[in-house]
């Protein structure tokens, strides 16, 4: 397969059958990685520059991109430019741009680019996809319920953010994309909340966010009702969030400091929350998701994952 390049922030272990490469700014962040898995070369690189991308990208075959929500659109972009024709890259930055504005530029060099590939979005396209394009089924309805939590809950968050926290806060502040009767409903984040129990980690608390991306696009024509939220464990964490945010917290206005400076709010939360959501060395977490389907002849599927 020649030669597979991975950029990001995740582990991975094709470096154990394939040549991978790692590119990252943070050279400490490199050398666990490397140290994990030997066989990987890594490279310090801003990836925040698009020369720099499309340099990292030369002669690869498969480009698996994570970097933060807020720079990978442009990275993704970059990427494409800078990849060979009928190369491939997925992606599992959650940017709010609509990736398909980069479909035309990926077609005319045949690259293969798969975006939002996680466990949800990511799993749950799949899944949908199976039954309605591979099974050929009617669906009416699919809802995803999905959340990654710590195994020990404490106060006043219980949660701990394995991935970028930025991406986490935009969660909470994105407005929440539907489809209700196959027209786009949008509904403030952190809206509908309901208590959903499962089996695996008992009562969990689940509200709207922009989970459904790219299926609004791909499936609307095809499935009239459509549904994303995020778990939460019940209680503190939600409330401690919409405390947050109505005093301002997440708040992009900039505001003057005694010493003249001028910060948003935004920015300091998030840093600070980046500490606060940071796990422990061999903390245990864990993901719970639950995907719902419903034929037009009210059959059902559901999928369970912890």
């Amino acid at each position: 397969m020649g030669r597979d390049l991975w950029a990001g922030r995740s582990r991975w272990s094709f470096s154990r059958k394939y040549d991978v490469t790692a590119f990252d700014l943070d050279f400490a962040r490199l050398k666990e990685m490397q140290r994990q898995f030997p066989a990987i070369r890594i490279r310090v690189a801003n990836l925040a520059d698009p020369k720099k991308v499309r340099a990292c990208v030369q002669g690869a075959d498969l480009v698996m991109l994570a970097v933060p929500g807020f720079m990978g659109f442009k990275t993704l972009e970059a990427v494409i430019d800078g990849l060979e024709p009928w190369k491939s890259v997925v992606d599992i930055s959650f940017f709010p741009e609509d990736p398909f504005l980069l479909d035309a530029k990926a077609r005319m060099k045949q690259l293969t680019v798969v975006v939002d590939c996680g466990v949800a979005p990511g799993m749950g396209n799949v899944i949908l996809g199976h039954y309605v394009l591979g099974k050929g089924l009617r669906i009416s309805r699919f809802e995803c319920l999905v959340g990654g939590l710590p195994v020990k809950r404490v106060w006043p968050f219980e949660y701990k953010a394995p991935f970028s926290p930025v991406d986490v806060v935009q969660e909470y502040l994105r407005p929440a994309r539907y489809v209700e009767n196959s027209h786009v409903v949008t509904k403030p984040a952190l809206s509908d909340c309901e208590l959903v129990n499962f089996d695996s980690v008992g009562t969990l608390e689940a509200f709207n966010t922009d989970g459904l991306r790219t299926l609004i696009t791909t499936m609307k024509s095809e499935v009239p009702n459509m549904k994303e939220k995020t778990l939460r464990y019940p209680g503190s964490h939600i409330q401690t969030i919409k405390a947050m945010k109505a005093v301002g917290l997440f708040s992009e206005m900039p505001i003057q400091m005694p010493d003249g400076s001028k910060v948003r709010p935004l920015d300091v939360t998030t840093e600070i929350l980046k500490t606060v959501w940071k796990s422990e060395p061999n903390e245990n977490e864990f993901t719970v998701m639950r995907v719902t389907l419903e034929t037009e002849s009210n059959k059902w599927v559901a999928y369970d994952l912890f």
